[in-house]
């Protein structure tokens, strides 16, 4: 995502760790606070996919994470696999699942369907337009609500993904993700000091292989 000028950006440099690795791919459990790919300035460049280059020096990008959410993220080892696995992601035979922490009591389960677009004149912040917004989906189920801390805890699952799309709908039904400092009103509020988002599930078939892969990251929070 798009940095602020005034941003200092300080990334965990702890190590990688790498959920799953064959010839074909990589996956890692990305920590919050690095970018998935660098930013436009230099100071900004560290970032999840020029760690990986260093190791596999064709690999490319696959999809990614905004800065201030963890989780499971799949890189190609080369462009073959960059080209099967895009397919696989346009044709939307990749499981995904989210956890988060959101403000209020989220009760039972849902569909999210708001379409979404850049909010242009506050990038890289996006909006719900339901006249030129491009359609988006997202499904959510309570797992448990924190009265003490009035938080529910949300199992997510994008069926599109657009760009802060999970964000934005939380915000959009009223129930914000904690620690967001884009679209919560008081982000400051949350004792975590981060985005309450984390990529936990990923499940897929191999997209040169054929056999079945499912990988799963300990949610931190």
């Amino acid at each position: 995502m798009p940095l602020n000028d005034n941003f200092i950006y300080t990334p965990p440099q702890d190590p990688l760790t790498i959920l799953f690795e064959d010839d074909d791919l990589v996956v890692i459990d990305k920590p919050a606070g690095l970018l998935s790919v660098p930013g436009r300035l230099p100071e900004h460049h560290d970032s999840a996919y020029l760690r990986i280059l260093e190791k596999h020096p064709n690999a490319k990008v696959t999809h990614r994470l905004d800065m201030a959410t963890s989780g499971i993220l799949m890189f190609a080892k080369h462009r073959d696999a960059e080209v099967a696995i895009s397919k696989m992601f346009q044709a939307r035979t990749v499981k995904k699942h989210y956890i988060a922490l959101v403000q209020g009591n989220l009760i039972g389960e849902g569909s999210i369907e708001a379409p979404l677009i850049t909010d242009w004149p506050n990038r890289p912040k996006q909006k719900v337009d339901f006249e030129i917004g491009k359609t988006a989906q997202t499904l959510y189920q309570q797992l448990d609500y924190n009265a003490g801390e009035n938080h529910s805890r949300i199992l997510l699952e994008p069926i599109t993904g657009r760009s802060h799309q999970l964000r934005v709908h939380l915000a959009h039904i009223g129930h914000p993700i904690t620690g967001d400092k884009l679209y919560h009103p008081d982000p400051l509020q949350s004792r975590l000091n981060r985005l309450a988002l984390h990529a936990s599930y990923l499940a897929f078939e191999h997209p040169l292989q054929g056999h079945p892969i499912e990988l799963r990251s300990q949610v931190p929070f």
